[in-house]
């Protein structure tokens, strides 16, 4: 591990609305995920089991958006927004390499060192638009995706809250990435199987979302269900995050950090107003010029016949 005292550029600064923003969306995305949970078997909200995706999937969209059009408001420049597109374009063709293959998905080892060189407000905008663009590219587009935007911003955001951005570096910082990209890609799974699982209420399983049953049994249920369909997948998508991101993940990360610094993401455009002369002055080169003026070639212009 080695110190470095030079601050590492943020593309994006959250700022008080921001993070109201993002802290709403979120709130409203947990009670998206987790109402199987919250509300009693007796509630209105259990009797509409199908009902209650599809609902906040609609209203997931609007926050989303909101969130992303604060945060570009916020501080999302030209230079910021051509970094965007293409490491959402590289993330998104990452994908359906390794689509429907025991959860073989090499985005995600971008996106958490994304998310730990740019910082979190672009981690989360970039999390969004990724898992966005690749499911216009796959053909994934459904009542899952706002699920998955969010659930991913939240992925590529804890990345650039991980601690030590500026000072830590080396075989530590590839250690404190790997152990993230394992857990997280086991919690992004957890999370996507929440957002699906109350669809299974009209099956006739033991393992399926029951509306009318208490807390604890569907929790049991839903452990069940996580073991008997995800794990497998969820253990692929970790290892292979692991090893990309051990693997090639130095190199990524010295690109990442090279670009953020040409990119000068903090540092202001200034435009130098031209020094206005009194007329008759000269400036050095002039007067040094042979004849005491600046060479002039004078240009006529012959109409012809």
């Amino acid at each position: 591990m080695t110190a470095r005292t030079d601050a590492q550029a943020r593309a994006v600064r959250l700022g008080p609305r921001s993070l109201a923003a993002l802290l709403l969306v979120s709130a409203v995305g947990a009670a998206g995920f987790l109402w199987p949970f919250l509300a009693p078997p007796t509630s209105a909200l259990s009797a509409h089991a199908q009902d209650a995706p599809w609902l906040f999937a609609g209203l997931l969209v609007l926050l989303v958006a909101v969130v992303a059009a604060t945060i570009a408001e916020s501080g999302l420049g030209p230079k910021a927004v051509a970094m965007l597109g293409v490491l959402a374009a590289t993330g998104a063709a990452l994908r359906p390499i390794g689509a429907g293959t025991a959860g073989l998905e090499p985005m995600f080892f971008l996106m958490v060192l994304s998310g730990r060189v740019l910082g979190p407000g672009f981690g989360y905008v970039l999390g969004s638009v990724t898992m966005f663009a690749s499911a216009l590219l796959t053909g994934g587009v459904g009542p899952w995706l706002p699920f998955q935007m969010l659930a991913m911003g939240w992925f590529t955001m804890g990345a650039g809250l991980l601690p030590g951005p500026d000072r830590l570096r080396g075989r530590a910082e590839l250690l404190l990435l790997a152990l993230y990209g394992f857990l997280a890609a086991f919690a992004y799974g957890t999370i996507m199987n929440l957002a699906g699982w109350p669809f299974m209420g009209a099956l006739a399983s033991s393992i399926a979302f029951d509306p009318h049953a208490a807390v604890p049994a569907n929790l049991a249920r839903f452990v069940a269900y996580c073991l008997a369909t995800s794990l497998g997948w969820d253990l692929g998508r970790a290892i292979v995050t692991v090893v990309l991101t051990l693997v090639v993940g130095p190199a990524v990360l010295r690109a990442l950090r090279r670009a953020t610094r040409r990119a000068a993401f903090e540092t202001p455009v200034t435009f130098d107003t031209p020094e206005r002369r009194p007329h008759g002055h000269r400036s050095p080169a002039e007067r040094d010029a042979p004849g005491g003026a600046p060479h002039m070639t004078q240009v006529t212009y012959d109409p012809g016949p």
